[in-house]
């Protein structure tokens, strides 16, 4: 029997995906495991480098980029394993990990899902889980004020020192039981990219199991090497993936307030970018660009919120 399913999700990072295949057929050890590569029609040759260089990996082509939580399903259902695991294809597995984290699975039956601390290239820990959005953490988002909020929203850049309950967990690593997707579903399709694994990660914790990670497992994750959405399409993801999530899982009024809130503090960042621009004689290009983007987004709004095309050429 299957002991293990490993879902990669992947779009042009051909040469950190084939680290990461490498990285965890070494790790694998005595575990019966099999390696499900899901390719959101890279132009790089990802897919036919996969197929070359490692036959024994189940490798689905999609066409175009369907973003991470459809591919991640498409995966899901493919995959017979008692154990699930989602992997970034940026990730580098130690020996040991993958053998750790099913362990302990096994052993807790309260866990709903399991994640290994991440780590840099230098080996500097990560932020490795993260916080139910609410209006706090969401308003106050890249301001002074997240600072002297976020102590309380659990683990940060340093890593706990015992497995540690989190509200959900990063989907660059993250681990759960084949009853534990049966009972909750799969992740919901409606994110593209951001929130579908806190999304389910609150599903999860609904149905009365703990999320939980796990720090004496340390995984590298080279998150700055991962190509991504160009910075407007990435931030039309953001805010329609808080939008969705607000509507699903919060009362209207704060889904109300977030849109207000969201819109009035993207007009002000205009405002500020653009009294930049004036006060320095239209010399300062990167706040140029940054008017320019800000000033897309808020007629992105104004436009009703569209849903974007996700596979532009960056």
């Amino acid at each position: 029997m299957t002991e293990l399913s490993i879902v990669v999700v992947s779009h042009d990072c051909r040469e950190l995906l084939l680290e990461c295949l490498q990285s965890v057929l070494r790790a694998a050890e005595a575990l019966a495991l099999e390696i499900l590569v899901i390719d959101n029609g890279s132009q790089d040759g990802s897919a036919d480098a996969v197929c070359s260089q490692f036959p024994q990996v189940q490798l689905i082509r999609n066409e175009s980029n369907l973003g991470f939580s459809r591919g991640c399903n498409q995966g899901l259902r493919r995959a017979v394993g008692r154990h699930l695991l989602l992997l970034s294809p940026a990730v580098e597995i130690d020996p040991g990990a993958l053998a750790a984290m099913t362990s302990f699975l096994e052993s807790t039956p309260d866990a709903g899902a399991v994640g290994a601390q991440l780590r840099d290239g230098d080996g500097r820990a990560r932020r490795s889980a993260a916080v139910f959005p609410n209006l706090r953490t969401e308003l106050t988002q890249g301001t002074f004020l997240a600072r002297l909020f976020a102590k309380g929203d659990g683990p940060g850049e340093t890593a706990p020192s015992g497995p540690t309950e989190v509200d959900a967990l990063k989907g660059a690593c993250m681990m759960t039981r084949r009853e534990i997707v049966q009972a909750v579903g799969y992740l919901d399709e409606g994110y593209f990219l951001d929130l579908a694994e806190t999304e389910w990660c609150l599903r999860v914790r609904q149905k009365g199991r703990q999320i939980l990670l796990l720090p004496h497992v340390q995984i590298i994750h080279h998150l700055e090497k991962v190509p991504g959405l160009n910075p407007a399409i990435s931030l039309m993801d953001y805010y329609r993936s808080r939008y969705r999530y607000f509507a699903q899982h919060h009362s209207g009024r704060d889904a109300a307030l977030l849109r207000v809130g969201l819109f009035v503090k993207l007009c002000l960042q205009c405002t500020q970018s653009l009294l930049m621009v004036l006060g320095t004689l239209f010399l300062h290009r990167r706040e140029r660009a940054r008017l320019k983007l800000r000033g897309r987004l808020l007629a992105w709004h104004l436009r009703g919120c569209p849903v974007p095309q996700m596979d532009p050429a960056r």
